[in-house]
């Protein structure tokens, strides 16, 4: 198993594969449907976002309220392909990559190797241990939408598989 820092090189995201196993420690944003609704809209206006995207990996997840003495509760991925109408327009406005749960569309692959960026698979079901792993975790932008809204995370030892890598292998294609 690999172990990664994030955000990621170019160089460090050209070395990953399709199917390789690892654990990110470092910083991502969450951020879900109404998140990435709002997020556009900011694009669309041309107004600077309330957390960085150029280079910044964004967790599509919503985190649950901190149970005493934890960063975070429980914080499972959702479906990935529910951002497939958002994901090559911030791929191609400098976002570093994405986790996610299941697979993206073909359109989304595209952009991840135009972009030479990474999507990565967390599992589903495993909020507790995804929560787990993060030690700290900040609201920075629209808290109106609760646990939708944008989280500033820091992870440490965040067990994923690279879904699809930057020269477009993907483990959904594979066959056994």
């Amino acid at each position: 198993m690999k172990k990664i820092t994030l955000p990621l090189s170019e160089e460090e995201i050209a070395e990953l594969k399709a199917g390789d196993s690892v654990l990110a420690s470092g910083v991502v944003y969450t951020a879900r449907d109404c998140a990435h609704k709002r997020i556009m809209e900011y694009l669309d206006r041309g107004e600077p976002l309330p957390f960085p995207l150029v280079g910044s990996v964004i967790y599509y997840a919503g985190p649950c309220p901190a149970p005493e003495g934890k960063a975070c509760g429980s914080c499972g991925p959702t479906t990935s392909a529910r951002m497939n109408t958002f994901a090559p327009r911030l791929l191609d406005a400098g976002l570093g990559g994405m986790i996610g749960k299941g697979e993206m569309s073909e359109e989304v692959e595209r952009a991840l190797v135009r972009n030479r960026k990474a999507y990565f698979a967390a599992v589903g079901g495993a909020g507790a241990i995804y929560g787990n792993a993060v030690q700290k975790c900040d609201c920075v932008a629209f808290p109106d939408l609760l646990s939708e809204a944008v989280y500033r995370m820091e992870i440490e030892d965040f067990p994923l598989v690279v879904a699809v890598d930057s020269k477009g292998d993907s483990v959904y294609r594979r066959t056994v």
